[in-house]
């Protein structure tokens, strides 16, 4: 018996026995009597109710929801990427993968980037692991793996401060420098299948990187500025080109050691257009001689209409970046300068044309001297041009086709080389939103 019969039961017994008989005084209105109590419960009527209310507390007793997504700190902000919602004690992971089937005119082509595909026929790009999560209220990781064909590299892993006053962070670990618009990016945020010369030649293959920290702060101002400076090793076997590089001489004191300054600038200019600005510098050692270092100054403009005014799928971005680099060497000075411009056009929802154009000057002694030779680049002796053109299309947000021709013009070589590019990528899991 339910708890809700028994109680019926009970009530209608009661009220039986308070009831009056009508036949007792038929002509005298009856009076108002007080309620008499209702007879005291048996204990077994007293158990049979307590066993109907803990049937009837079972039945009804909701089921637990399974156990729902945390978020520790819902306002933090990764670099590049959020930090905020932490969905379980396991990180975030995802694997990219890039593969290209390339032809060349040239035996020996002029590729400087370290994922570039570098021969006729089928390259494996890279492998990427991205990992990422929140560490506790304090403190992110990140890291890339990179796989190839002949090891593993650990391309970045480092700790990022969250929730400092100010409006300061602060970076720890080997991470890639900000100088610049694009050393601090990875090839599936890439608009090219290959890696500008400018990068390769100035930076290195895998771009500027090495182990050190990094604090940045945003400024005070109307609109958003940041400036960043990290102090980092200035050796690598594909990192740091311009300073230490491949030939470490060691850490003897601070100025053995990167310095890299940058301060970043956007500008809204209105509802579909947008502006970044960024100035670079870096100094440091280079392995000409103890004591011999290396600056580089940079400067780069990302121009991007993007309607948000009506429904459309078009964007367009300007992006140029300039590099001049100079160099001490023995009993003189280098100078060189470096840059790309690049114009991409998404105008449909999954197709994107992109259009890129390269400039390299030689190493030109500061001296006037017509015989001193560059360290690094001995055959780098006239003007080098490159030009490229492509077609993106995306089945879907997690994978990517392009192709694309290269047209290289190095001064130095009698005859244009050509490249053709038939780029694929897949992407699997958790992997953020790339930053502007």
């Amino acid at each position: 018996m339910s708890l809700c019969s028994f109680l019926s039961l009970w009530t209608l017994s009661a009220s039986a026995q308070e009831a009056p008989d009508p036949a007792a005084a038929p002509d005298a209105a009856p009076e108002a009597a007080p309620a008499a109590e209702p007879a005291p419960l048996t204990p077994e009527e007293l158990a049979e109710l307590e066993a109907a209310l803990g049937a009837d507390l079972a039945a009804s007793a909701p089921t637990a929801p399974p156990p729902q997504p945390v978020s520790l700190f819902p306002n933090a902000a990764g670099q590049g990427r959020g930090a905020g919602a932490l969905q379980s004690m396991n990180p975030d992971l995802s694997f990219i993968a890039d593969f290209a089937l390339a032809g060349f005119s040239s035996d020996a082509p002029l590729m400087s980037g370290g994922h570039d595909p570098q021969a006729n026929g089928f390259n494996l790009q890279q492998l990427e692991l991205a990992i990422g999560s929140a560490v506790d209220p304090y403190l992110r990781f990140d890291a890339n793996v990179v796989f190839s064909q002949f090891g593993v590299e650990i391309e970045e892993v480092y700790g990022t401060t969250l929730g400092l006053p100010g409006r300061t962070q602060i970076r720890a670990g080997q991470f890639l420098t900000r100088f610049g618009r694009i050393n601090n990016t990875h090839p599936h945020s890439w608009a090219f299948v290959d890696q500008s010369f400018a990068i390769g030649r100035v930076m290195g293959g895998e771009g500027n990187r090495g182990l050190g920290v990094e604090g940045s702060v945003l400024l005070p101002t109307p609109w958003f500025a940041e400036l960043i400076v990290s102090e980092t090793m200035a050796n690598g076997e594909a990192t740091a080109r311009s300073f230490y590089g491949a030939k470490d001489l060691g850490v003897g004191g601070p100025l053995d050691l990167q310095t890299t300054a940058a301060l970043k600038q956007f500008f809204p200019l209105g509802d579909d257009w947008s502006l970044l600005t960024g100035l670079s510098w870096a100094g440091g050692p280079n392995p000409s001689g103890r004591g011999n270092r290396s600056e580089l100054y940079g400067g780069d403009l990302t121009l991007r209409y993007r309607p948000i005014t009506r429904q459309s799928f078009t964007q367009v971005t300007l992006t140029t970046e300039w590099i001049h680099r100079r160099r001490q060497v023995a009993n003189d000075v280098l100078l060189d300068l470096s840059s790309y411009t690049q114009l991409q056009w998404r105008f449909a929802q999954r197709w994107a044309w992109a259009g890129r154009y390269e400039l390299g000057t030689p190493a030109r002694a500061m001296s006037g001297a017509a015989d001193v030779e560059d360290p690094l680049d001995p055959e780098w002796t006239e003007l080098r041009q490159r030009g490229a053109v492509n077609v993106t299309f995306w089945p879907t947000e997690f994978s990517r086709l392009r192709l694309q021709y290269d047209l290289d013009l190095p001064g130095w070589r009698p005859v244009p080389e050509h490249a053709v590019f038939l780029a694929f990528e897949l992407v699997i899991g958790a992997h953020g939103a790339h930053a502007f």
